[in-house]
């Protein structure tokens, strides 16, 4: 994942025409948890973005508790990406965090290898759906802690919080950083490839 940055500066680089198994990841979660954030932190060219000033004809459905100087919000997806080598390229899709856009993720999950849910420490209860749906699907995820400051939790206590299984791994990271962000994926990555190992052989 030592791609080339996201840095508007950088020239973006053309998909080589060996790349031919393109894997998709989702970034999933609640309303401003920063999944915007991890797309871009990572992605290796600019990010494609949906993101839309949010109004007032939006106070009455959008709970922005916690987030009250969040003044955008994105309304279809995020989309960046990642070349792993020359012929393997990561795909990532950051999903709509408001209640009125989940009827969107259901699509966006078709096709996932595997998901992270990003959490907001402060607001964990708004996490609660979006691990619901990821097991809906058994689709596999790992979960991810966006530092916001705020109180600090135990391990333990957050996964009591989110009725989360041992096996499903619980990370803390900075979605700003590109270092923090790629482990995050990387550890998803090591994830899918243990539970292969689990799978029966035909």
């Amino acid at each position: 994942m030592d791609s080339a940055t996201s840095d508007p500066g950088t020239p973006r680089q053309a998909l080589g025409s060996t790349a031919d198994n393109g894997l998709k990841i989702v970034i999933v979660g609640g309303f401003g948890v920063g999944k915007t954030t991890m797309v871009r932190s990572v992605s290796e060219i600019r990010p494609v973005n949906t993101e839309e000033t949010m109004t007032q004809a939006g106070e009455a459905v959008d709970h922005t508790d916690g987030v009250t100087a969040k003044t955008s919000t994105t309304v279809a997806f995020d989309f960046g990406r990642i070349t792993l080598d020359a012929r393997n390229v990561l795909y990532l899709f950051g999903a709509p965090g408001q209640e009125r856009f989940w009827f969107l993720w259901d699509r966006l999950f078709s096709g996932t290898l595997g998901a992270v849910v990003l959490v907001d420490t402060r607001r964990l209860a708004d996490s609660w759906y979006a691990i619901d749906r990821l097991e809906h699907h058994g689709t596999p995820f790992v979960v991810a802690c966006n530092d916001f400051g705020g109180p600090a939790h135990t391990p333990q206590q957050i996964r009591a919080a989110l009725d989360l299984p041992s096996e499903v791994p619980l990370l803390f990271c900075d979605a700003r950083s590109r270092d923090s962000s790629k482990q995050v994926l990387i550890s998803l990555v090591e994830h899918l490839q243990h539970l292969h190992t689990l799978q029966p052989l035909p």
